[in-house]
């Protein structure tokens, strides 16, 4: 018998997790795999990162390379010479990467450099939009991937559009719908926090377009003003955004409406709890547009566009920019939806890392060429 096939699996943010869990799992059950993980440390507080791997049950990484916070630039360059360095320590036959943060691309370029194969999972996704560094780190992660492995209809076409093989483009579905399934139940048996309203929409904000100047965030806060007269809100506060209000000196006066309250980042069970229980939620983050479809919880996105337009398509998302009126008015639209319809996207079904590892499988019995 030969030996186990190496795979290093990378993950360095908070979204990375829930995305990435399912499939070390998966290769772990499915045996003939030897699973490293490697954490990049790009988010590196308890709040962030720590209770999450603890929560969805992720042994202890193989390697911590600390990364931590830094320029789009400088923690790119410190994962790129950190894992290249690893790797070299500790040879592989594939990386394994998840989702669109710099720690992706990063990986990404250090494992085909030493002609490593990579497989990215969340493949194909596209906003459109070049100002977001998610978007750039999307499109050159896929475009030295040598799997990709998509969650949606819309990254098929993408990556077809822009000349990825079609035998290395594999429709699998959504790992990180994995992980809700696998905690649902948990999180719906979560009592409500002591002095939460028993009635909310919650809110989460950190894309810089958004926080990073005071203009398009006054915007946000005078709709949640507004909102707030009919349905509380209760606001998962990002550091980012929290050191933001404090540097544009908001901070005390949104602490001061009555009808917010300010939470802290929530560990991964207690959070989706808080989804569940929301009637609305007002988010710029991709992956919680996803989770909310699938809790059939109307959601709100606070951008121009999104790379997840299955979730628009399936009814339970809108798009709203940070125009006050507009998001008010989606607000309202979504709050009168009937949640019975919206729609739960095919391969969103509980068993994508399955269907990855079925992939892996083959392409390793094939020669997993790059």
């Amino acid at each position: 018998m030969g030996r186990a096939v190496r795979v290093a699996i990378v993950v360095g943010a908070r979204p990375n997790f829930m995305k990435a869990g399912p499939v070390l799992h998966a290769l772990v059950a499915r045996g003939g795999y030897a699973v490293q993980l490697v954490n990049t440390g790009q988010h590196y507080d308890e709040k962030m990162a720590g209770s999450f791997l603890r929560d969805l049950g992720f042994p202890r990484p193989d390697a911590d390379l600390g990364v931590g916070s830094g320029s789009h630039a400088r923690q790119t360059a410190q994962v790129l010479a950190q894992f290249e360095e690893w790797l070299v320590a500790h040879p592989q036959d594939l990386v394994l990467v998840v989702g669109d943060v710099n720690s992706t691309v990063a990986a990404t370029l250090a494992a085909v450099k030493l002609q490593i194969p990579v497989a990215h999972v969340e493949a194909g996704l596209r906003s459109g939009d070049r100002l977001m560094p998610e978007e750039l780190n999307r499109l050159a992660t896929d475009a030295l991937s040598s799997l990709l492995f998509v969650t949606e209809p819309s990254g098929v076409e993408n990556l077809r559009h822009e000349g990825a093989r079609p035998d290395r483009v594999s429709f699998v579905g959504n790992t990180m719908i994995d992980t809700l399934l696998r905690f649902r139940e948990v999180a719906l048996a979560t009592p409500r926090p002591a002095g939460w309203p028993e009635r909310y929409a919650l809110v989460t904000l950190h894309r810089p377009s958004n926080v990073d100047e005071p203009a398009p965030l006054a915007r946000i806060l005078a709709a949640m003003q507004q909102i707030a007269v009919d349905l509380p809100l209760v606001w998962a506060v990002h550091p980012r955004t929290e050191k933001r209000l404090e540097q544009f000196g908001l901070l005390a006066a949104v602490r001061a409406e009555p009808r917010l309250l300010l939470v802290p980042p929530q560990g991964y069970v207690e959070f989706m709890a808080a989804m569940a229980r929301a009637s609305l939620i007002l988010t710029d983050s991709g992956g919680v547009q996803e989770e909310a479809l699938v809790l059939k919880v109307p959601a709100v996105t606070l951008r121009e566009n999104t790379e997840r337009p299955v979730t628009v398509a399936c009814g339970g998302n809108v798009l709203a920019g940070n125009d006050t009126a507009r998001i008010v008015t989606a607000a309202r639209t979504m709050l009168a939806r009937d949640r019975a319809a919206f729609r739960v996207p095919d391969g969103w079904d509980g068993r994508a890392a399955e269907r990855v590892v079925d992939r892996l499988d083959r392409f390793f019995a094939e020669g997993a060429t790059l």
